[in-house]
């Protein structure tokens, strides 16, 4: 396995989903979301697996501040890779599996 977790430390699901890739010894890569967000093609990837719905944090602070209620579904690509603090997280990664969220179900699964 090869995975990959995009989330940021203030995130509380981030520090969940560490510590149970920690818990099972299974490696795995951080990558805070404040400090580097996803390359368009990375975007990509997890998008098609995930959706693009599922990525966007319509809850948070910061989709409210941005005034980005009635936004276009046409929209949600462009303004991911813009703000990367928009996304739901965390996203984990492993390969061209991904999820959004906690989904220790999921990566069980994973080989």
């Amino acid at each position: 396995m090869n995975i990959q977790i995009f989330g940021r430390r203030d995130c509380s699901d981030t520090r969940k989903s560490e510590r149970w890739f920690k818990e099972r010894r299974i490696p795995f890569q951080f990558i805070d979301l404040k400090i580097k967000g996803l390359a368009p093609r990375e975007l990509e990837t997890v998008a098609h697996a995930v959706g693009w719905e599922k990525l966007l944090d319509r809850e948070s602070k910061r989709f409210l501040e941005k005034g980005l209620a009635f936004m276009t579904p046409a929209r949600i690509p462009q303004v991911l890779l813009d703000d990367p603090l928009l996304i739901k997280t965390p996203i984990v990664r492993n390969g061209r599996e991904a999820t959004s969220g906690m989904q220790p179900g999921i990566w069980l699964g994973w080989k």
